[in-house]
């Protein structure tokens, strides 16, 4: 791409994130949690799964661990039938309890503030990290790159990459620092309520005038 094309879509990006701002001023992490360890253990879950159904299994899930000492304690089986409607149970019950056993070990059962410590855990790769880095501490070491910010962010022609980390590093250079995590939370909020992958509202849509529709028919 020109320096000019370049130049015009970090004007682009700024435009949209103002109109994102303004639609969802209170966009916000819906996975529900109470402390970093919850957030974690919900992150590990919510791959290949909706937050709604990672939000109905963690309701009873946090009643009946309470710490990540809880969790490595725990039996697997049980642990695996606690998570078995999220999918994939096996090996999310597997690396939450090593996980956890990890954080009561090395972090003395607290989650650590930092993306080295944090990818070094069972389960938790970049996207998890960013997660827990942007929700539960305020530290913005990247963009959470989930299946709603990578279709849109190529939609909106924000990248034209494929791979979360390639899609994350065009997403860093657009995006100010202090809003990275919010970023995410507004492509994903718009993904849920507006741009829909098939069927996206763009008839209503609050950014129809600075989206070029990529790939939409």
């Amino acid at each position: 791409m020109s320096r000019e094309s370049n130049q015009a879509r970090a004007r682009r990006a700024g435009e949209i994130i103002a109109a994102l701002q303004r639609t969802y001023p209170d966009a916000y992490c819906e996975l529900d949690h109470s402390n970093p360890v919850e957030l974690l253990v919900a992150t590990i879950l919510s791959a290949q799964c909706t937050d709604k159904r990672v939000n109905l299994v963690t309701a009873e899930l946090f009643k009946r661990y309470r710490s990540a000492q809880d969790f490595a304690n725990a039996p697997l089986e049980e642990l695996e039938q606690a998570v078995k409607s999220t999918g994939f149970y096996r090996n999310k019950a597997k690396n939450i309890q090593a996980c956890c056993r990890k954080l009561v070990e090395r972090h003395g059962g607290e989650v650590p503030r930092t993306m080295e410590e944090l990818t070094a855990l069972d389960g938790a790769g970049r996207k998890t990290a960013n997660v827990v880095l942007g929700n539960a501490f305020g530290i913005n070491v990247g963009v959470v790159v989930d299946t709603h910010v990578s279709r849109l962010s190529q939609r909106l022609g924000l990248t034209r990459e494929t791979t979360p980390e390639r899609i994350e590093e065009d997403l860093m250079k657009l995006v100010p620092q202090p809003q990275w995590a919010q970023f995410s939370h507004w492509l994903i909020w718009h993904g849920r309520r507006r741009c829909d992958a098939r069927k996206p509202d763009c008839t209503g849509c609050e950014l129809k005038a600075l989206c070029p529709q990529v790939g939409v028919k």
